[in-house]
């Protein structure tokens, strides 16, 4: 039984602002998991009382200024609240915060209602969602599946119905994998964009909050409340949110024929079937070799940061070896025979790994690949508990050592009725360009939210306004959005708003040198020609830095645009068209590219 009629938080608040009460969906939160009748979904719950007092005190009205006003939500149980144990799955270790992690409470701030903390594979070591000493939770959709960790008990709690979101934590896909096998969307923010302060470590310097919902929107929308950065948090990086826009050109990476690892034809195929759904706005997807991305994976349980996760627990794993998970310890303890040379050793080829990577990113803006290469069952972990879970991971372990942003989106189910999906990739900062095209893929999926058999809604087109706090800028030539420059506004936050053209003064030159090749526009006294542009909105603070990395001839002045209004845009100096060759008659720089295709 889910919490409401539709547990998706936009459906919520209008039933909200039709009279219905915050107080009576989280009672029903409460009778929906005595009714689901699996006692490994949650670790430890909110008291009721405490739960329906909270929300009582957001008033019998909706409240514009708490964008989750009413929305129950779960935590991992490896991340801190107030008064409530933190066991990270073993009970030895648990402690009582006397304060909550950051990102739970700008969420409560923002009108969330807590109802419990969820189980995980112990210390969040694993993907299987087995490693517990506490009954493990049953999938959402197949009870012969393992439900995926180490955010186990999150992402079944979504698929259920039983709250609107959960927290969960994504060293090495755990944000990722149990989205796959729930049906449910996981998103990997930007390593530093969610503050980790509160959150148990697993690998300290690799450590994400995610977030599991039953939508894109859902997921983004807690994300984007979450984020924030934290001083106290020596891994809070401030990466502006943005917010998701799907620009008109998207250049999709794939994985090349000998990157495509599965353990089934049935899986192969369902992969397949979700890229035929992805959206037609750029080139065609062009395949990548991910032996080097593979190779960076096997880093992560082969090599130095093993030793990280020891060192995280580490007086209590040599105090008390006996209170941990079996399958845990032996490979906790393994970073005994690592040494300091192994260490750096370790950070010497992550190095040479992620200039073997880097490339991609100047012809891919969005990597696909499935979230697991094949379901993974009860049985398989009994037999191989090991490899059974590093297969999970094949194509998750590497994101956050390669310092990306990543989203779970489930696809199409495979032609035996279990549940699929696919991961999409991109460097930090990208989180929103990611949730844009996700958000289609999902929607185009026409597959029901978790196993409660919702409909994913449609995907409501984005207001063509720039965020708070930005500037505008139209750019003309390499920086359009699926050209090769690009890269330097999504990295730096910028996002998307809209397609037009300049008024009709203003002409078009294929400027000399490069690479890359480069326009340059400049306005006329006399009648020329509407220029097709991109204005792409900059965070203020990253406004400067863009600007001081543009080379001579071109810089950044007023663009007027054919609707009257004036933004900051590319300009060139008058001297560089000497040699240039008018290309306004074309339209804009991508028309021209064309033509000489």
């Amino acid at each position: 039984m889910p919490i409401s009629h539709d547990a998706e938080i936009s459906r919520l608040l209008t039933d909200y602002r039709h009279g219905n009460k915050a107080v009576d969906t989280i009672e029903a939160a409460f009778v929906a998991i005595e009714e689901a009748e699996d006692p490994g979904i949650f670790i430890s719950l909110v008291d009721r009382e405490d739960a329906l007092s909270a929300a009582r005190e957001l008033g019998g009205r909706i409240d514009p200024t708490k964008p989750l006003y009413g929305v129950p939500f779960a935590v991992k149980d490896n991340i801190d609240v107030a008064g409530m144990p933190t066991t990270a799955a073993c009970p030895d270790y648990a402690y009582t915060p006397t304060a909550s992690a950051p990102v739970v409470d700008r969420l409560i701030e923002a009108g969330a209602i807590l109802i419990g903390k969820t189980n995980l594979d112990q210390f969040a070591t694993g993907l299987v969602g087995t490693r517990t000493p506490y009954p493990v939770p049953r999938n959402a959709l197949d009870p012969a599946l393992v439900p995926g960790g180490s955010s186990s008990g999150s992402g079944t709690a979504v698929a259920r119905g039983l709250v609107s979101f959960a927290l969960g934590t994504d060293t090495a896909g755990s944000g990722r994998v149990p989205a796959a096998l729930n049906n449910v969307v996981g998103l990997k923010p930007s390593c530093g964009a969610l503050s980790t302060r509160g959150v148990v470590p697993a690998c300290r310097s690799l450590d994400c909050v995610s977030v599991f919902a039953g939508t894109v929107a859902d997921a983004w929308l807690a994300f984007s409340v979450a984020a924030g950065f934290d001083r106290a948090d020596p891994y809070s990086r401030p990466i502006p949110v943005g917010r998701p826009t799907l620009p008109p050109s998207v250049r999709i990476g794939v994985p090349d024929d000998a990157s495509r690892i599965f353990g089934s034809a049935t899986a192969a195929a369902a992969f397949d079937a979700a890229l035929s759904l992805f959206p037609r706005i750029g080139p065609a997807p062009r395949p990548v070799d991910l032996a080097p991305f593979f190779e960076t994976a096997a880093l992560l349980y082969e090599g130095a940061w093993v030793a990280e996760r020891y060192q995280a627990i580490r007086d209590f794993v040599e105090a008390s070896p006996d209170s941990i998970h079996p399958v845990t310890r032996r490979i906790i303890e393994g970073a005994r025979s690592r040494s300091a040379a192994d260490a750096f050793a370790g950070f010497y080829q992550l190095a040479e790994l992620k200039r073997a990577t880097a490339d991609v990113w100047s012809h891919v803006d969005v990597l696909v690949v499935p979230s697991i290469p094949d379901v993974c069952t009860l049985a398989d972990v009994e037999a191989d508990p090991i490899g059974a879970n590093s297969r999970l991971g094949t194509y998750a372990s590497f994101v956050n050592l390669l310092d990306l942003c990543a989203l779970a989106v489930p696809g199409p189910f495979r032609g035996d009725g279990r549940p699929a999906g696919v991961t999409l990739i991109a460097p930090a900062g990208r989180d929103g360009l990611l949730a844009a095209v996700g958000a289609a893929m999902h929607c185009a999926a026409e597959v029901r939210i978790g196993a409660n058999g919702f409909r994913v809604p449609a995907v409501a087109p984005q207001p063509a306004e720039a965020p708070p706090a930005s500037i505008e800028v139209a750019v003309v030539g390499a920086h359009l959005s699926g050209m090769s420059l690009n890269h330097e506004l999504a990295s730096r936050g910028g996002v998307f708003v809209r397609k037009t053209t300049t008024e009709q003064h203003y002409r078009l030159y294929a400027l000399p040198g490069g690479p890359p090749p480069r326009p340059g526009l400049m306005r006329t006294n006399q009648v020329g020609s509407a220029i097709e542009i991109e204005v792409w909105a900059l965070p203020r603070e990253s406004f400067g830095d863009f600007v001081s990395g543009i080379p001579s001839p071109l810089g950044i002045g007023t663009v007027k645009l054919a609707d009257g209004t004036a933004v900051k845009g590319f300009l060139c100096e008058p001297a560089a068209i000497d040699g240039a060759r008018d290309i306004s008659d074309f339209g804009g720089w991508r028309a021209y590219l064309d033509s000489l295709r």
